[in-house]
Parts: C-alpha cells; sequence; structure tokens
C-alpha cells in the first residue's frame, strides 16, 4: 500500500468507524473556532523571524498602520490619514482615535516610531528607508513624522503588505526589544489577545476577542478589513498528521483546516459537513533554498547543477499528485499570471533534465565529497515532500547527504544560524513563498541578494540588486517589466535559490463555517460559526 492509499484509507476507517481525533476544546460552541495551522506555533515574534505560521497569528494579536487588500493596493488601517510633501519626502501621519494596546493603554505614535524602528532592520523594504531615512519622529500623541533625504513612493506598501515581516504595532517597551532578539511579551494592538498561559507549544494556543478594539468602519479585504471578529476565541490545534486533521475535520472536533494535502481533498469532498477550495488563487512558489556562505552552495557552479538536474514535475507530484491542473513549471521567480510574470534567463529549467552533465558541473565547481546538511521539516507536508525528492536527487547526483529530520519551529531557529554545516550549520533547506509576495522585486525577500543583509542562505548577486534597483526607479509599466526581466535572468544565473514549481493550495472547513476569504494567509475576521 502506497503513501497516498495508506492515508485515503486510514482517514476513511477513522470517519466511517466513529474514531475521532484526541477530544479537544470539549464544549466549545458556536463562539469558539477551532483551527489546525499549517505548522506548531513554536516561537512568537513577528519581527525575528519569517514563518508563515507566526505571521499568521500574529495578523490577529498586532495591527498595521496600512493593508493591503486582494488587489495588493494599501490602504489606511490603524492611521486616519496621512500627508505628503510636494518632493515627497516628507509624510505626516495621524493615527485613528481610540486605539488601545490589549494591557488598555493607548496606541500612541512614540509606539509607532518604536514599531517602524525595530521592523526596518529586518525587512528588506525597511532597509532601503532606512538608508534614505533623516528622522522618525513622534509628533505628539496621534501623529508621527517621516522625513527622508529622496523619495520613495512604496512607503505605504511597506507598512502594508503580507509578506514577512509586516510591520506590525507593538508597544514602546516590547518594540525596543533588539530585532535580532525575540521578544518574550506579547501585549498587541489587533483584534484578538494571546492567551499565554494556554499556549502548549507543539500542542495549541488561545486567541480570545480583544473588546477594546476599534475596527475601521470601511471594510475592505485581506488586511485593509474592518477586522471585526465574529467569534469569542480561537483554538490553533496542531496535527501534525494529515490524516488525523482529515478525522477531525469531518466528525467535528474541529472548523477549519488551513491546509489539507492533496491526497485526502476528494475524501474530504464526499462529506457534505465539509467545504474545500483553493486557498488562494495566486498560489505559492516552491524553494530549495542554498547556503551561498560554505561549501558546496558557495560555489555557482555546483548550484547550477542542482538547476540542471531538478526536475520540477516531481517536486509538484509529491506536494499535489497528478492533478496537473494545480501545478506549474516555473523557469524563473514570479507569480505566474501576474503582470510581471518573465522567463528570461529560465532555460536551464526547461526541457529534459540532464543528470551526467550536473555531475561534470559539480566536479567543476569543486564537489569533493563532502557532506551536504540537508534540513528538512517532517512536520510540514509541503517541506516534507519537497525534501524527500532531494534527497534522492542529490544521492543520484553522487552527493554525500546528510539528511536531518526535524521540525519546522527548529527549522526556522537553525536556519538563522551562519556556522559551517557541520558545526551546528545547514547546506540546505526547503519552503515555500505565497504568490501574492512574489508578483514583483518590491516585498520579495527570498530574490534578494544582499549577502550578509538578505534573506537565509545570504546570497550575493550585485546584477540581481542591479535590476531590483532599476524596477523601483522605474517610470512605467514598461520598465518594470524590462527590470524585472533582468532580476529574473541575474537570478537564475546566480541561483538566488532554486524554484521547484508553482502550485496551488486547498483549505477546508465545516460548512456551518462562513466568511472564509481566499488569499495569502487565512484571515480570522469576518469568520462565523452557526
Amino acid at each position: 500500500m502506497d503513501r497516498r492509499q495508506f492515508l485515503q484509507t486510514g482517514a476513511a476507517l477513522a470517519s466511517s468507524a466513529g474514531i475521532t481525533a484526541p477530544a479537544l476544546s470539549q464544549g466549545a460552541n458556536a463562539r469558539t473556532l477551532r483551527f489546525v495551522p499549517q505548522a506548531n506555533l513554536a516561537n512568537f515574534d513577528p519581527i525575528w523571524g519569517t514563518q508563515y505560521v507566526v505571521r499568521n497569528a500574529s495578523a490577529m494579536v498586532w495591527d498595521t498602520l496600512y493593508g493591503v487588500d486582494d488587489t495588493l493596493t494599501p490602504r489606511p488601517q490603524m492611521v486616519e490619514g496621512h500627508t505628503t510633501s510636494q518632493d515627497g519626502l516628507t509624510w505626516t501621519f495621524t493615527l485613528r482615535a481610540g486605539l488601545r494596546f490589549h494591557d488598555n493603554e493607548p496606541v500612541l505614535a512614540r509606539d509607532v516610531v518604536a514599531s517602524i524602528t525595530r521592523w526596518m532592520p529586518r525587512d528588506p523594504m525597511g532597509q532601503m528607508i532606512r538608508a534614505i531615512q533623516n528622522e522618525l519622529v513622534a509628533v505628539d500623541d496621534r501623529t508621527f513624522r517621516w522625513v527622508l533625504r529622496s523619495p520613495y513612493p512604496k512607503l505605504l506598501y511597506a507598512l502594508g503588505k503580507t509578506n514577512t515581516p509586516i510591520c506590525f504595532i507593538m508597544p514602546e517597551r516590547i518594540a525596543r526589544t533588539d530585532p535580532f532578539q525575540q521578544i518574550n511579551e506579547y501585549v498587541g494592538s489587533g483584534p484578538m489577545r494571546f492567551i499565554r498561559n494556554e499556549w502548549v507549544p507543539g500542542a495549541r494556543s488561545v486567541f480570545q476577542k480583544f473588546d477594546g478594539y476599534v475596527p475601521r468602519e470601511q471594510g475592505g479585504t485581506w488586511l485593509s478589513a474592518s477586522k471585526r471578529m465574529m467569534v469569542d476565541r480561537v483554538e490553533w490545534i496542531v496535527m501534525p498528521d494529515p490524516a488525523t486533521a482529515a478525522s477531525a475535520l469531518q466528525n467535528n472536533e474541529i472548523d477549519w483546516w488551513e491546509n489539507p494535502i492533496t491526497d485526502l481533498v476528494p475524501l474530504l469532498r464526499r462529506n457534505r459537513r465539509v467545504q474545500v477550495d483553493i486557498a488562494d488563487p495566486l498560489g505559492n512558489i516552491g524553494s530549495f533554498r542554498m547556503n551561498h556562505l560554505h561549501k558546496p552552495f558557495n560555489s555557482q557552479k555546483v548550484r547550477q547543477a542542482i538547476l540542471m538536474a531538478m526536475s520540477q514535475a516531481d517536486y509538484m507530484t509529491a506536494l499535489v499528485g497528478s492533478d496537473s491542473a494545480l501545478w506549474k513549471p516555473l523557469p524563473g521567480f514570479f507569480t505566474p499570471g501576474t503582470p510581471g510574470y518573465t522567463e528570461a534567463g529560465g532555460d536551464i529549467l526547461k526541457g529534459p533534465r540532464d543528470i551526467d552533465a550536473a555531475r561534470r558541473l559539480l566536479a567543476e565547481g569543486g564537489y569533493a565529497g563532502e557532506p551536504v546538511t540537508c534540513i528538512v521539516a517532517q512536520d510540514q507536508p509541503i517541506t516534507k515532500a519537497q525534501g524527500d525528492v532531494t534527497a534522492d536527487l542529490l544521492r543520484r547526483l553522487g552527493i554525500n547527504v546528510d539528511f536531518v529530520a526535524t521540525d519546522w519551529g527548529t527549522t526556522g531557529q537553525r536556519r538563522a544560524m551562519r556556522n559551517p554545516p557541520g558545526q551546528g550549520g545547514w547546506s540546505m533547506f526547503h519552503t515555500w513563498h505565497a504568490g501574492a509576495d512574489c508578483v514583483n522585486p518590491a516585498a520579495y525577500n527570498a530574490l534578494r541578494a544582499t549577502g550578509e543583509r538578505a534573506w537565509f542562505g545570504w546570497p550575493d548577486s550585485a546584477e540581481v540588486e542591479a535590476g531590483v534597483d532599476e524596477w523601483f526607479a522605474a517610470p512605467d509599466a514598461t520598465a518594470e517589466k524590462a527590470a524585472m526581466d533582468k532580476v529574473n535572468a541575474a537570478a537564475i544565473r546566480d541561483v538566488v535559490y532554486a524554484p521547484t514549481g508553482f502550485f496551488l493550495g486547498y483549505t477546508a472547513w465545516r460548512s456551518n463555517v462562513t466568511g472564509i476569504q481566499k488569499g495569502p494567509l487565512p484571515f480570522f475576521w469576518g469568520v462565523s460559526k452557526s
């Protein structure tokens, strides 16, 4: 019996026999939403790291100054409005009245200044703004002023984007924490409070409605919504085993499963009390992330050998099964179907795979049999499936594989380490990027190649960065597209990372749950149960 048949049979037997998952939140009523997240919430600092699971929880707990809607347009959220000087250098913002933190202290301009200051060093757009910043000061309790040395037209997008790290607003005392150290106090500004004494990493996280939250009157989508909570309590229940999660959803043990694996979707669809749909039409880009600091992937030729040998069809089939409508080959880095999509320079990812030529390129790149430490999270189906394919690929290439099976929380900790692979570091890990984060270079952290300041793997490519600069300076859409062609070609040549393909994912929920939005993260506002 293969893996797919085993999962389907196990879930079906559990459901038909009345076998439920472990009792969870017994006595929960329509005011409690029971949710199975993509992974364990192992840490809870949305600025320190970039894991989507942390961002998703943080979006309930902390609010933002602006928030993008489903057209990726930034809309006011915590701010009442702003003015900009004629030369584009001075931005003055006014906060909405009545904003409060979860300790019932007012949200003041100095809290905002401290929060922005902590966010900037960890975010590529923030780093760009900080490099041209003249001053960022609180004018009074509800007003702050940002003065730049040169214009930055995408400032509002930087403050409202969905990709990590998001510029969440925290109390000043928390925001003064070193951005490279984790916070240990979770007082938020958003619609839900984090109930720390019920947090059991690896098992459960709990969020309670904050009655002092003041929603925006104007409704919107995604992060621009009014963020009105229709339930009093959200319980995140960690279920690493997909068959257990499928049974729990069918037996009304949970209400919403963030990312059911494709193997179990036909089974879920046969249950009339369960709804299944594509989670986000903008999809996801799979990522094989290599460490550019250490052997063997510090060699451009070794990285290119991976592109020459890898089969995106193998990766995508492992992720989504045989349904070809759920994935596309991706000879590049940008989201298919969007205006800036390009395949410039992507020929190495097209056509038949050439293992022999890749082996020769490995030798030219100086690979000498050293172990390649592959960090693969087993509790995250997206990373596990990709990791299994990679382990087989590397072995076929003659690479000495040090396969480290771990969990997603540990992966998030370890990938930040710059030590050599044999000294607690790593050679590669797998992740994925939401399509909404990859439509252009603006907030595409994983594509930036700024060396020591880059995202994990620390790629360094002057050509990639020159293309990004051209995109930011582009006067029109034609120039933006030309710049994206340059970025794509340079990122392929220097192998910033290896894209494993574009894929769509599912989400599933009980039929008595309404208000679920499609998008790059689970939006809990507006979701209700009957």
